[in-house]
């Protein structure tokens, strides 16, 4: 099926954990509400041949949240189905601030979808996820409040 980039914006009140499922319960609903398969996500995780092999390239994919903001690496077995912070230092790069916004983030994924060349991708912001199975988190700002969680990642070989 080949490699799925995947990235949304969820509201964010202080727990990760808690956006990340929230915004979870949502993409199965759109996913798989309709299907006869799955009447939850933990029947679609149960389906350990289809979630070891296939997965759903989105953020189902995504299991466990890591404080680190260290990069996964292929060889750590326990870094696959993780979400991790962006570290300080990629998000000054990429927004040039430590405060970034809904807005700002929305363009640079846009921008990151457009890009004309796989170098250009690779550069972006999108482009920090560099391992499969694996995803990022930056906490956006409203007024210089958290409100949101701008999250991207990659499914699928």
């Amino acid at each position: 099926m080949g490699a799925s980039g995947w990235d949304y914006v969820a509201r964010y009140e202080g727990d990760v954990e808690a956006a990340l499922a929230t915004l979870q319960a949502s993409v199965f609903q759109k996913e798989y509400g309709d299907d006869a398969r799955y009447r939850s996500l933990e029947d679609l995780y149960e389906d350990e041949e289809f979630m070891g092999t296939e997965g759903t390239h989105t953020i189902l994919d995504i299991d466990t949240v890591v404080a680190t903001d260290a990069p996964p690496t292929p060889t750590r077995g326990a870094d696959y189905g993780t979400l991790r912070p962006l570290a300080l230092n990629r998000v000054i790069h990429h927004f040039h601030t430590d405060r970034p916004s809904v807005e700002q983030y929305e363009k640079l994924a846009a921008a990151a979808g457009a890009a004309s060349s796989n170098e250009e991708h690779k550069q972006s912001l999108l482009g920090e996820c560099r391992m499969r199975w694996t995803g990022y988190y930056v906490v956006l700002h409203t007024d210089d409040s958290p409100t949101h969680l701008g999250i991207f990642g990659f499914s699928g070989d």
